[in-house]
């Protein structure tokens, strides 16, 4: 998928799923701000070719099953801290802003997250001028711990959820 990505812009690929095979839809927008760093993700793929903890959001298409569209990309940052802290982060297409996709792909990632024994909180970051994605957060219970600085995005608000 990252492969593909960085070799041209709009693609199609079958992606395995839960529930099986999904032939997906790629659009040139996809992933967004991340793509900048996919050619580092190459250097951290496991054996199966895959990212451990990166996911797409793909919303399905209801008129053709077993379709969908790559809407956005989401993911751990790391292995949590030793008091089981993780850090996560999320990234939505424009075409999709305002549908709930991205409280509906966080809230997968996060109960995905602690299932895992070694997760006991979720942290994020979100910059002070993105109100969508602090929204988000507030939805899901997130609820904010303090402050930090990014040379790109200026000040940040730090998030934390425990179940």
């Amino acid at each position: 998928m990252i492969v593909a990505r960085l070799e041209g812009t709009d693609f199609e690929l079958t992606c395995d799923t839960p529930q099986g095979p999904l032939q997906v839809f790629f659009p040139a927008q996809w992933p967004g701000d991340p793509l900048p760093i996919f050619p580092l993700y190459l250097t951290r793929v496991d054996s199966n070719g895959e990212k451990p903890g990166s996911f797409v959001a793909v919303q399905r298409d209801p008129q053709r099953p077993g379709t969908g569209r790559a809407v956005g990309q989401l993911g751990s940052k790391g292995q949590p801290d030793a008091a089981g802290a993780l850090e996560i982060g999320y990234g939505m297409n424009p075409s999709a802003w305002g549908q709930g996709l991205a409280t509906e792909a966080v809230r997968a990632l996060v109960a995905w997250l602690h299932a895992r024994p070694d997760v006991q909180t979720v942290t994020a970051q979100t910059a002070l001028h993105n109100r969508a994605s602090e929204r988000v957060l507030e939805k899901l219970g997130f609820v904010r711990t303090g402050t930090g600085w990014d040379e790109e995005d200026g000040e940040l608000t730090q998030w934390a959820y425990q179940p």
